[in-house]
């Protein structure tokens, strides 16, 4: 498959596969609300992060493997990638028996010290909640590995598109759950099904993609040790989403109530709806951009990487004219009225996502050549630093110091990300502006040459 047809493709999975995480992530909402109320469904959110925080664990090793993989598979080393494969799935799955001892861990610990005693939602019900989400979480590791047999068979687009599909059985699911007046222990087993039937089914064809078959995978130490080194680079970039999205929701919650929570994070996920529009051209690109790296063609990563990151520049740019104009009557229908956003604290997440389209694509590049150390540094600090000045800010200018807080990552984001994903790619900042027209000309090419 040449590099366009398969930008093209994965292009057109990911536009889908992006509006179904919007769905995913908008039309629930007004039927949580009506269905358990501002309060419980605040609560909810709150009760979600202890899986949120184990789930994004595993993206550590995961990703490690699933990059490793990739490109050992695209140099032509299959020796080495049957290797790697063999060396992951035994990582994943001492992971997922450490997941598990720490879901009793932390259960067994919140229950003695009655940490649950405080929350709207019954004891019982909380913990059983959990438990499922938790176990559901756990299950999905595998998923990082068999998204690097697609990758590698670059069948990229139908791995999304499982995912895709995934994501709308959710939907349907969610609906059919809240519709029969399910609490929160319904949805959360509801969820788990879904996860189990998905994994399934996406390592059964997943495994069928890639021509490993003659060769007999040895469990290696280097291996382990190379995975593990990477793993725990990958393992601190999903730690700032923790940080970040779990630990503003944590502060606005202890400084601003449940129903602020619901606010605050209903705002945030509108907002962040346009992010999905321009993390379609990360999905885009991405499997190709890193089959290209693995065979040592530069000249064609260097191209692909200026395009992807003006487009986003673009894209964030005109989403963000779009809420402006239209983004608070959208919000007041999505939530029924039931919830109010301040003016000030909405023209702040509006700047939010101009600054996030300026990094937000560049960190392809860490993914991209397996080197996830610069991004996880500084990406967990800027949250360190933006979730405390949450917190202070919270509690004098309320749900407004929340957001000017969430605004100091993608701020100290911006102006690291960018430079340091050029400076991995051997190129210069400046060169992302430089060769505009050329760029231009060589999509207008390609454009004529397929119409």
């Amino acid at each position: 498959m040449s590099v366009t047809k398969g930008i093209l493709s994965n292009g057109v999975v990911a536009v889908l596969q992006k509006i179904v995480r919007i769905l995913d992530q908008l039309l629930l909402v007004p039927f949580f609300l009506s269905a358990w109320g501002a309060a419980y469904y605040g609560e909810w959110l709150t009760l979600s992060i202890i899986p949120s925080v184990l789930a994004f664990s595993d993206l550590g090793f995961g990703s490690a493997v699933c990059n490793s993989f990739v490109l050992a598979y695209a140099a032509g080393k299959k020796q080495e990638a049957a290797n790697l494969n063999k060396s992951g799935l035994l990582i994943i799955s001492c992971s997922v028996l450490l997941g598990a001892i720490l879901t009793i861990v932390l259960l067994s610990l919140g229950k003695n010290f009655h940490m649950f005693d405080k929350s709207i939602i019954p004891e019982d019900d909380v913990i059983l909640a959990v438990t499922f989400m938790i176990v559901a979480r756990l299950l999905s590791f595998y998923s990082q590995l068999v998204e690097g047999y697609f990758r590698s068979a670059r069948k990229a687009a139908l791995g999304s598109l499982l995912g895709s599909v995934q994501s709308v059985v959710n939907i349907l699911v969610g609906f059919c759950v809240l519709y029969l007046g399910c609490g929160i222990v319904g949805y959360s087993v509801s969820q788990f099904i879904v996860s189990i039937l998905f994994i399934s089914v996406y390592f059964s064809i997943g495994s069928r993609l890639i021509d490993l078959k003659s060769y007999k995978g040895k469990i290696l130490r280097s291996d382990i040790k190379q995975i593990t080194t990477k793993g725990l680079g990958y393992m601190m970039s999903p730690v700032w989403q923790s940080i970040f999205f779990q630990g503003t929701t944590l502060v606005v919650r202890l400084t601003l109530g449940p129903a602020s929570v619901a606010v605050f994070n209903t705002i945030r996920t509108l907002c962040r709806s346009v992010n999905q529009l321009y993390s379609i051209i990360n999905a885009s690109i991405f499997p190709d951009l890193q089959y290209e790296y693995g065979r040592g063609n530069m000249a064609t990563v260097h191209r692909l990487f200026r395009i992807a990151v003006l487009f986003s520049m673009i894209t964030g740019f005109v989403g963000t004219l779009f809420l402006i104009f239209f983004g608070l009557d959208l919000y007041e229908f999505w939530t029924q009225s039931i919830l109010t956003v301040p003016q000030d604290v909405w023209w702040v997440f509006m700047l939010g996502i101009l600054l996030n389209a300026i990094w937000w694509t560049s960190v392809v590049t860490y993914r991209m050549t397996n080197q996830p150390y610069h991004f996880a540094i500084m990406s967990t600090l800027a949250a360190c630093i933006s979730v405390g000045m949450s917190y202070i800010l919270s509690k004098y200018y309320g749900l407004l110091g929340a957001a000017i807080g969430t605004l100091v990552y993608d701020c100290m984001m911006a102006f690291y990300v960018l430079p340091d994903s050029c400076h991995l790619l051997g190129m210069k900042t400046k060169e992302l502006f430089l060769y505009v027209y050329e760029d231009y000309s060589f999509l207008k090419g390609k454009f004529l040459k397929r119409y």
